[in-house]
């Protein structure tokens, strides 16, 4: 799975007469929310040092990446968007347990799972990734878990005792939930070694 918070490829030939840009949906993180799971972030950062802990401000629950395709593409992104959206109403989600990619015991990222209305975002997921489909546009078909990257890392191996540390962060929590009324498409702009993250369009539940 391609991940918006990577840089471009070095080999992506930019000379191109056509305009790229790096889409991807996501539902956005209210300031709220992110604030506690910076929290959490903090104390991931005092067991593990050597973690590189997701911007806050840039914390999102990705529905699909799409990855470099023609500026042209928007207005079709945004239509299906809109069509996914339809008789979709507000829900609520939670973040409710932490774990990693592929998985908790070597990761190379950790991220927290959600609970609540989860149904509704795989709802919403299959619809988008129907629609890219028709598209023509590459989707992964691996099973869709619903999770809030916090950090990344390189070759880390966590080991039993840790990992029961890891788990100790959560179990006092008391998340507010999330209230998901919109989906948004964003454009993910390399910056040097980091990215910026550009709201393209935000379409409302209904």
């Amino acid at each position: 799975m391609h991940d918006p918070t990577l840089p471009f490829p070095a080999c992506w030939d930019y000379t191109t007469d056509v305009n790229i840009m790096r889409f991807f949906i996501a539902l956005e993180i209210p300031a709220e929310s992110r604030a506690e799971i910076e929290g959490v972030q903090q104390q991931l950062g005092q067991l593990l040092p050597h973690l590189r802990l997701t911007d806050p401000n840039k914390l999102h629950l990705t529905i699909s990446f799409i990855g470099e395709q023609a500026e042209a593409l928007k207005p079709d992104l945004i239509e299906l968007i809109t069509k996914a959206a339809e008789n979709l109403p507000p829900f609520e989600i939670t973040p409710a347990y932490l774990d990693g990619f592929p998985n908790l015991h070597h990761p190379h990222t950790l991220w927290l799972g959600v609970k609540g209305e989860v149904d509704k975002i795989i709802l919403l997921t299959e619809r988008v990734r129907d629609a890219l489909f028709t598209l023509n546009i590459e989707v992964d078909e691996r099973r869709f878990v619903p999770h809030i990257a916090i950090a990344k890392t390189n070759d880390l191996q966590i080991n039993a005792h840790t990992e029961a540390k890891l788990q100790e962060l959560m179990q006092n929590k008391q998340f507010m939930p999330i209230k998901v009324s919109s989906v948004k498409l964003f454009e993910s702009i390399p910056d040097h070694d980091f990215h910026r993250h550009n709201t393209l369009a935000e379409i409302k539940l209904s």
